[in-house]
C-alpha cells in the first residue's frame, strides 16, 4: 500500500507539474506558444486590476510560481525534449509578470483607469515578447550556459527587467511633453 501511494504521488506531481509547466496546456498551443502564454498573461492582469485584486496577493501567487517552476523544470526535466522546452511556458508568465506587475502597484495606488492599465500591458506586452525573442546579453549567456530550472526562468526574468525599465523611462519622457 505504501508503495501504491509512493506511486500515485510521484504520478499526480508528473501530471500537475506538467500542467503548471505548460500552463495548463497552453505551451502545447500552435507555432507560438511563448507569445500565446504572454498574452494570457497579460490578460490574466488586466483582469486581475479591473476587479482591483490587491498586488500583494499577486506578488506572493508570483513567488510561489517562481519557487515552484524552477523546482518543477529540474524534477521534470526528462518529461520534455530538452530543459528549455517550447512547451514550458510558465518562464513567460514569469518574465512577463515583471513589467505589469512593476505598473500594476504604481497605477493601483493612484486609481488610474483601466484603460490606461491596459494601455501599459500591452505595451509591455511587445517589449517583453521584444527581449525575450531577440535576447540581447546577458539574457542571451543565461539562456546557453544556464540550462537547468533557474536559468529557464531567470532569463526571462531578466526580459521582464529590461521590458520595465524601458517602459519607465518611456513613461517618464512622455510625461515630460
Amino acid at each position: 500500500l505504501v508503495k501504491r501511494l509512493h506511486q500515485f504521488k510521484k504520478i499526480m506531481i508528473k501530471i500537475f507539474g506538467k500542467l503548471i509547466l505548460t500552463m495548463f496546456n497552453i505551451g502545447k498551443l500552435g507555432k507560438f506558444p511563448g507569445t500565446i502564454a504572454s498574452g494570457v498573461t497579460s490578460l490574466l492582469y488586466i483582469f486581475f486590476y479591473y476587479y482591483n485584486i490587491n498586488y500583494l496577493i499577486l506578488f506572493i501567487f508570483f513567488l510561489i510560481i517562481f519557487f515552484v517552476s524552477i523546482y518543477l523544470i529540474n524534477l521534470l526535466k526528462n518529461e520534455f525534449e530538452e530543459i528549455d522546452s517550447r512547451e514550458i511556458v510558465i518562464d513567460e508568465y514569469l518574465g512577463q509578470s515583471i513589467p505589469i506587475l512593476f505598473f500594476y502597484v504604481i497605477l493601483s495606488e493612484a486609481s488610474i483607469s483601466l484603460n490606461f492599465f491596459v494601455i501599459i500591458v500591452s505595451i509591455s506586452f511587445i517589449g517583453f515578447r521584444f527581449f525575450d525573442i531577440l535576447k540581447p546579453y546577458p539574457i542571451n549567456y543565461i539562456d546557453k550556459n544556464l540550462k537547468n530550472g533557474f536559468g529557464v526562468v531567470f532569463d526571462d526574468i531578466i526580459a521582464g527587467v529590461f521590458t520595465t525599465i524601458v517602459l519607465y523611462v518611456f513613461i517618464i519622457i512622455y510625461d515630460k511633453f
